[in-house]
């Protein structure tokens, strides 16, 4: 099982409205970056991800779940850009700041330290286990 990163602007769109989209979850569009879209092309039906406050925040919030494998963005007029869906699992217990795993010695090669700008992005199966550790929650 592959484990992921979503990445968003709590004004846009925030764990609180994530949370409320409930059992059906929403899709993951608006995303414009080529790499980005290739990671959510890769997901599979079941596999989890962290949802991340980023701009003033830039923090795990919660964990996700992917509830429906790529297809077309419905916010995309040109038909080249795909999402995914994805559901709220469970918050956690404490938030992991980007500061956090910057300083964490074994999430020196994760993408979010090296590259926080990419807003969906693959997390090895070690980085979720060390990242679920400090927020609280069982992996």
């Amino acid at each position: 099982m592959a484990y992921w990163l979503f990445k968003s602007e709590p004004n846009t769109w925030g764990w609180d409205q994530q949370m409320a989209k409930g059992e059906e979850g929403e899709q993951w569009d608006g995303v414009r970056n080529y790499q980005a879209r290739n990671n959510m092309r890769k997901m599979k039906l079941g596999e989890k991800g962290f949802f991340y406050h980023s701009v003033n925040e830039k923090q795990i919030v919660g964990i996700i779940e992917v509830c429906a494998e790529v297809h077309p963005d419905t916010t995309d007029d040109t038909g080249k850009w795909e999402c995914v869906d994805i559901k709220a699992v469970k918050p956690v217990k404490t938030p992991v700041t980007l500061e956090d795993c910057k300083n964490h010695p074994e999430l020196g090669n994760m993408i979010l330290v090296n590259n926080s700008r990419l807003s969906v992005q693959p997390v090895s199966d070690e980085e979720w286990k060390i990242v679920c550790e400090m927020a609280g929650v069982d992996p």
